[in-house]
């Protein structure tokens, strides 16, 4: 690979301008692609098979008019005031227009819904009264009738005694007759009074379960519209949301705000704002003073805006196929800016120092592609492995999310390992400082005579006898310890919130204090209960059918048992299927979409059986948007320690293959684990702890984003190999041509640190640009790889694992002999291909190193 990459990087410096005019040609194709193919994104995320996937499956088949999503609009005064004629009149006519909108299946207007709960509230007063009053009739004719049979029994018992005339006998019986009807009578009337008290209990008790449903608050100052999708929420086209957004916006209702709840207002965020710009001049001042030249600078830049710029570009071509998560390409970008600058910055900053000994451009240009592009090429890979194994979670949008990141970081490879050399040709020797090149002229004193053997890792100062002066002695054992101790204890400590951590989806709480969504949650929180946010499908599975007679009873019976389960507001029956063997209800929590109590209400629902008025026990469904989100997250966390067994299997693997040892890769994978670890609490603290939330823009903590672990798993795996290659391999290096295992350790930090350094803070300031962003998905995933970049250069790679490497001695380089026989030599860093070409030195600049040792023993 090392002798390819040397051969296309001569190519790309003689042929530059094909280079770049192919680059070009591949953007321009991009845009054609995209502007032909490209289709719309979605906020909304989704996983087939769970339970509220088959829940929702049910109530499209055996419920009419039940399978589409919905979304609500929300009406509230300005003055605080109850709403007026004219302004109620306004509201009906928004939503009636709203209802003739494609894709809506119907509209809820909350004065008239609300007048018929009213109603309806008032008829069940009346009904009682009415039955009441029936009753005492009924007793009081039971009375009278009681007295009338006394008094004929009576007369009866003296006319016995007093042999009393047949003619009389008749008129006793036919009143006797007279009262057995009017028994008869007031009993059918009884039993008619008992089954309509039945039924009025039952519809009563129904009421009761509901009364805490509304649509027009008890101020009479909010209301709430619902509207009913022809589609499941989730695939409700993007074109219907706007056009409803576009009507409340210019509804203009006088007094009136109407805004859309999250479910219809979904925002794309945008792939690049003002935050991810303020990342990259960041990542621009640091790459200035780490080269001292503009044109420097500029170089990485420009390789990581053009890879960047095809990824997103090739990606968004497929969104018009493939259903595309809106923080996708987004993801796409964050990373290919992050590593397409780092890249090309190793392939410079080899070149730079081999221009500085002397060498031909054109053969540095290779030679710097054949060894540390050929580093890129490898670490890059272990990036794309990682992104693409996401797709073995079995979790759709989480896969295409680590396709689309994987391509991202390949195209970064490609632009690195042929635009960058083309354009360093074009440079030319412009890539160095003035002094630099001045020192390089015939005649002139080099000042590569004072930094003499310089490779891409940084400056080797070696003296005659093949030492590096200033990085001949090894750290201390006692300084070793206290790093391992203070960084483990370290990191253990700001682990430590990831033990309360929750996952979830975002809702309206968490969206921007301006956004209508936001305002939206928030008045239906306040004037309705943070449940009403996240109302719950309920089906009822039946063990017999019920019909009319028996409907309303089942239904109480039935909802009495989930509002006993607690959490709850309200139970409203909303359907019985056609076959009259499920019942659907819609539950209103008394917690909002992403607090424990309605999670837990979820699963005690589906656990519960409760008993039916006709005997037997049902079993419960559960769908909605707050039940999608639990199962979405829950399906994520099952995922995570499968995932996390797999790409820390997968770096121990990889580790061994590249430095031929057993203990350097079970420290490196510690190493990642720790930092990962890290990284979880820190964002568990400020997202959904709160800790100093406000300094990065979060106003509403909650549960941590479902997806970012997995994520972040896959994105750090790579990006910690990416350090620890470019660190250890000098101390690899070191060791394998003689120096003590402890001054190898010594030398390989010294060697790679400054570039490190270097990339570190660059990709650092690109993901915390993603932390200002607007939307509330791409900040915690902005701030988690900041944060965890930080933790592993800074904490991992440069300060415990030099310490454990140094305390481990000669025993990190062991490896059972048969083990290194089979393993292949991947030559990452490229020796052979530098064997095969030198560097050239004045004379007097270096001594030859020793040849290498056969360490594998």
């Amino acid at each position: 690979m090392a002798e390819l990459l040397y051969r296309v990087g001569r190519f790309a410096a003689r042929c530059h301008w094909s280079v770049v005019g192919i680059w070009a040609a591949v953007m321009l194709l991009g845009l054609g692609t995209f502007a032909a193919f490209s289709g719309t994104i979605s906020s909304a995320i989704s996983i087939p098979g769970t339970p509220t996937g088959k829940v929702t499956d049910q109530l499209a088949r055996d419920f009419k008019g039940a399978s589409g999503g919905s979304g609500s609009v929300a009406f509230t005064t300005v003055d605080g005031r109850a709403f007026s004629r004219e302004q109620r009149n306004g509201i009906a006519g928004l939503l009636e227009r709203i209802s003739r909108v494609d894709g809506v299946r119907g509209v809820t207007n909350p004065f008239d819904t609300q007048a018929q709960l009213d109603s309806g509230k008032a008829e069940l007063a009346t009904g009682t009264r009415k039955l009441t009053q029936g009753k005492d009739a009924l007793a009081k004719g039971l009375e009278q009738l009681k007295a009338a049979q006394r008094q004929l029994d009576a007369q009866r018992e003296q006319a016995a005694g007093k042999g009393t005339p047949d003619k009389v006998k008749q008129r006793l019986a036919a009143e006797q007759e007279k009262l057995d009807q009017n028994k008869r009578q007031l009993q059918q009337q009884s039993a008619k009074l008992d089954g309509q008290a039945a039924g009025l209990q039952s519809a009563t008790q129904v009421a009761e379960l509901s009364s805490g449903f509304r649509f027009v608050s008890k101020d009479r100052a909010a209301a709430v519209g619902t509207v009913s999708f022809e589609q499941p929420t989730t695939e409700v086209p993007a074109e219907v949301k706007t056009e409803i957004e576009d009507l409340v916006d210019a509804a203009g209702i006088t007094g009136t705000k109407a805004l859309l709840s999250q479910d219809i207002s979904q925002a794309v965020p945008s792939v690049l704002g003002p935050g991810e710009v303020a990342g990259v001049i960041v990542a621009a001042i640091v790459l200035v003073l780490m080269l001292g030249t503009a044109i420097g600078a500029v170089l990485p830049l420009a390789s990581a805006i053009l890879g960047v710029g095809v990824a997103t570009l090739a990606a968004m071509s497929f969104s018009g196929l493939v259903d595309f998560q809106s923080v996708t390409p987004v993801l796409g970008v964050m990373l290919g800016l992050a590593v397409g600058i780092d890249y090309s910055l190793f392939i410079l900053n080899r070149h730079r120092n081999q221009l500085r000994q002397g060498m031909d451009l054109h053969e540095s240009i290779g030679l710097a592609n054949g060894t540390s592009g050929n580093a890129v090429v490898f670490a890059g890979a272990t990036v794309v492995v990682a992104l693409l194994a996401l797709n073995i979670t079995g979790i759709p949008f989480l896969g295409l999310m680590g396709t689309v990141g994987a391509g991202a970081v390949l195209v970064a490879i490609l632009v690195a390992t042929t635009f960058t050399p083309a354009v360093l040709s074009l440079v030319g020797m412009r890539v160095l400082r003035k002094r630099e090149r001045a020192a390089l002229r015939p005649g002139a004193a080099s000042t590569s005579r004072r930094n003499p053997n310089v490779d891409a890792k940084g400056p080797r100062h070696r003296r005659a006898d093949g030492t590096h002066s200033g990085a001949d002695r090894p750290m201390s054992t006692r300084r070793a310890i206290l790093a391992v101790v203070i960084g483990i204890g370290a990191l253990a400590v700001v682990a430590l919130p990831a033990l309360q951590m929750r996952l979830g989806l975002p809702d309206g709480a968490s969206q921007p204090e301006d956004s209508q969504a936001y305002q939206a949650y928030e008045v239906q929180a306040k004037k309705f209960g943070d449940g009403f946010n996240g109302p719950l499908l309920v089906v009822a599975n039946l063990p017999h059918a019920v019909d009319e007679t028996t409907r309303t009873a089942e239904q109480a019976t039935v909802g009495k048992a989930i509002q006993d389960k607690g959490d709850v507001r309200a139970v409203v029956p909303i359907g019985v299927s056609d076959d009259g063997t499920e019942l659907a209800f819609q539950v209103i929590p008394t917690g909002g979409p992403n607090s424990e109590s309605t999670a837990d209400l979820v699963q005690g629902l589906r656990e519960l059986r409760p008993d039916t008025a006709q005997g037997g026990s049902a079993t419960l469904g559960v769908a909605g948007n707050a039940s999608a989100n639990i199962d979405v997250s829950q399906k994520l966390s099952d995922a995570l320690p499968v995932y996390l067994v797999l790409v820390v299997g997968l770096s121990f693997l990889i580790l061994i293959l590249v430095f031929r040892s057993l203990l350097v890769p079970l420290t490196a994978t510690i190493g990642f684990v720790l930092s990962l670890l890290g990284a979880f609490g820190g964002i568990t603290a400020i997202f959904q702890l709160g800790w100093v939330s406000s300094l990065f823009g979060v106003h509403s903590p909650g549960p941590i984003l479902s997806f970012l672990p997995i994520i972040q798993t896959g994105i750090l795996f790579g990006l910690a190999m990416d350090y620890q290659l470019f660190l250890v391999s000098g101390m690899r290096e070191a060791y394998a041509h003689g120096a003590p295992a402890k001054v190898a350790v010594r030398r390989g930090l010294h060697a790679g640190r400054s570039v490190v350094t270097a990339a570190a803070i660059i990709m650092i300031s690109v993901f915390a640009g993603f932390i200002f962003s607007h939307d509330t998905t791409i900040k915690p995933i902005g701030f988690g790889l900041a944060f965890g970049v930080l933790l592993d250069a800074f904490v991992v790679r440069m300060l415990i694992i030099p310490a454990a490497m140094h305390l481990i001695g000669d025993k990190a380089w062991w490896i059972p002999r048969w083990l290194d026989r089979i393993l292949p030599d991947v030559d990452v860093e490229g020796a052979k291909l530098e064997r095969t070409h030198p560097v050239s030195h004045h004379p007097a600049d270096v001594v030859p190193a020793p040849a290498p040792t056969n360490t594998s023993t």
